[in-house]
């Protein structure tokens, strides 16, 4: 009796920790201070596998999203159940001094981690991320111009496989320099569960976290990729940023919007020297 009232408790146990977040998966590994890796839309992961194992003197924390690498799909809107549950995770599992790195949509989530609950994080690492992507990519476009069944992304929900694998070639091989991260990416992309694939993006194209930034006194690093748009790239992110008081940026020489691919020892010396302050 005693044995089965000891197995029904761990199962109980294991419900209570799968339903607290469905909206990410979680890896952790190493000790000491940790270092929270958010990677950016689409992407596993083990997008920052080579950038984690060079720090070993910390703890690293890397989710991958649902509807990605495996994870199973959630209901919509998505991004903002990912916000609620990453931040539900950080204080339930008490994180502290956290340092945060976020590529692109991960930057995204640091910034609404650092919003939400201040205290506990340490420094931001924003990994080519734009606070409003979608004042850059659909200028003059206001949020609520923006729907689930628009026309392209029906146009994209109903592309058959092959042209898909040709969209998501073009797509890849504007985010990383090597043809095997490339392949990378592609590999990603094919892989994702459509919907949350398409329906996910039109939730980070109407995001716009400017408003509030001028309330975070956490040190932010803001690392922005030089290619292909160069030193208007740079002016970019410092005009969407222009609120931070607490904030340095760093240009990765080249580099396309996938830094920890491109130029991954750059990065993880950015990081040993950021944590060494």
């Amino acid at each position: 009796m005693k044995k089965y009232f000891s197995c029904l408790i761990v199962a109980i146990l294991l419900v209570t920790i799968s339903e607290a977040q469905t909206s990410f998966r979680v890896q952790r590994a190493g000790t000491g201070k940790p270092i929270l890796f958010l990677p950016g839309f689409g992407s596993s992961g083990q997008v920052w596998d080579q950038i984690s194992s060079k720090l070993p003197d910390h703890e690293s924390i890397t989710l991958t999203y649902a509807g990605f690498d495996g994870v199973t799909p959630i209901s919509f809107p998505w991004y903002s159940q990912i916000t609620v549950e990453l931040i539900n995770f950080v204080e339930e599992n008490n994180l502290q001094e956290l340092t945060v790195v976020g590529h692109s949509m991960g930057g995204n989530l640091a910034v609404e981690l650092v919003k939400a609950i201040p205290t506990r994080v340490a420094q931001l690492v924003l990994v080519d991320a734009l606070p409003c992507m979608r004042e850059v990519m659909m200028p003059g476009i206001p949020a609520e111009g923006l729907s689930y069944d628009g026309d392209y992304n029906k146009q994209l929900m109903n592309m058959n496989a092959a042209d898909f694998e040709v969209y998501a070639s073009q797509m890849a091989q504007g985010m990383a320099t090597a043809v095997d991260d490339q392949q990378q990416l592609k590999d990603w992309i094919l892989a994702a569960d459509r919907e949350t694939f398409v329906k996910g993006y039109t939730d980070l194209l109407k995001l716009d976290l400017r408003t509030g930034l001028e309330n975070i006194k956490t040190p932010v690093l803001i690392l922005v990729a030089d290619q292909p748009y160069g030193a208007q790239a740079l002016e970019t992110m410092k005009t969407q940023y222009s609120a931070l008081q607490n904030k340095e940026f760093k240009m990765a020489q080249n580099s396309r919007h996938f830094i920890m691919m491109d130029q991954p020892e750059w990065l993880v010396q950015e990081l040993q020297q950021l944590i060494k302050q």
